[in-house]
């Protein structure tokens, strides 16, 4: 069996010393999209911020990208961001220092996300599915092994919604392993993929007919 792109068994996660979510489970194989459900308060961010190393993942263990996040150190966290890319709107973080490099992959993952045209736009100049998808093409920089999206279509109507959940499924389709967190249930039913629920401290797959 290929090693899991993540894998996390009996965790138990706190944010501020409070419990979240209890005695969890969780794998993702390499290439396959998944999204993340539940309601606000459920867990759903905790979880996030664990993979990414915000939140210690002290009960349990936990590997995400070749990285074991139990006594992930500070000064290791920034070689596991570069592992992974996260989309958030606000997240500027690359680790790309070397300016001309930078700007030739800027090109090439922005015409990966059908952008290319617009890096000459200020960003006040772009609609928000197109910030979404420089958010996107930013996450891409690295060439990441797994993509983190935190609510990518939270701000977007329907159709903007489904334009940018097509360039996550081309990346998808490309062989990146892609975990999404969503409250949009009809983007879950117009893109099916494997769907994962936190609820009562809990992490299970439900089918989409329960939704």
């Amino acid at each position: 069996m290929p090693t899991p792109i993540l894998e996390i068994q009996h965790a138990t996660i706190f944010q501020d010393q409070h419990m979240v979510l209890q005695d969890i489970s969780l794998r993702l194989e390499k290439g396959s999209f998944t999204y993340l459900i539940g309601k606000t308060g459920s867990g759903k961010s905790s979880l996030m911020k664990t993979l990414y190393g915000e939140i210690p993942l002290k009960k349990g263990s936990g590997h995400i990208v070749g990285v074991n996040l139990v006594g992930l150190k500070e000064a290791d966290i920034p070689f596991l961001r570069r592992k992974i890319g996260i989309v958030f709107q606000d997240f500027k973080a690359t680790g790309w220092t070397d300016a001309l490099k930078m700007e030739e992959k800027a090109n090439e993952v922005l015409d990966k996300v059908g952008m290319k045209t617009k890096g000459f736009k200020y960003p006040h100049e772009l609609s928000g599915g197109e910030q979404q998808r420089i958010a996107i093409a930013r996450a891409l920089l690295n060439d990441p092994e797994l993509i983190l999206a935190d609510e990518p279509t939270g701000n977007l109507d329907p159709q903007t919604s489904a334009e940018v959940m097509k360039v996550l499924t081309e990346i998808n389709q490309n062989g990146k392993t892609i975990l999404m967190v969503t409250h949009d249930y009809a983007l879950l039913l117009k893109f099916p993929f494997k769907t994962l629920k936190c609820e009562d401290s809990k992490i299970f797959e439900v089918v989409q007919k329960a939704l």
